[in-house]
């Protein structure tokens, strides 16, 4: 599952704010969009269907009602779903040894990894 770039405004918008949002917060917080503001319900009901947010409660928004939103999942693990939903699949060492090519990889990366490594090969 892919979502758009003005889906994908308004998951930076909850992953960068970490609270529940009503449509009023996203207004309010997402300054630079491709969407109009009154189609806000409609990429929000698009999430919803799409599972990647959830309604988290209700809060008076002036003289009505709002629903609040959170996302399902972190942005880090959006991605990771979003590399194995194509139909050409990466290999996953060929994968790895592409990521560890990047500059931001270091020595305390690195280290962290081999933790997170040995940890699930506990779990195996």
């Amino acid at each position: 599952m892919e979502l758009t770039k003005s889906e994908m405004e308004i998951m930076d918008v909850l992953w960068e704010n970490g609270e529940a949002l009503s449509r009023a917060d996203f207004l309010a917080r997402q300054t630079e969009k491709t969407w109009k503001d009154s189609s806000i319900h409609i990429l929000l009901n698009g999430l919803l269907n799409k599972g990647v947010i959830r309604e988290a409660g209700v809060v008076k928004c002036s003289k009505t009602y709002g629903r609040t939103f959170l996302p399902t999942l972190t942005r880090e693990e959006y991605f990771a779903t979003t590399i194995f939903s194509h139909r050409f699949k990466p290999e996953l060492t060929e994968l790895f040894q592409a990521l560890l090519q990047r500059p931001e990889v270091t020595k305390e990366f690195l280290d962290n990894l081999e933790a997170m490594i040995r940890e699930k090969r506990q779990q195996l």
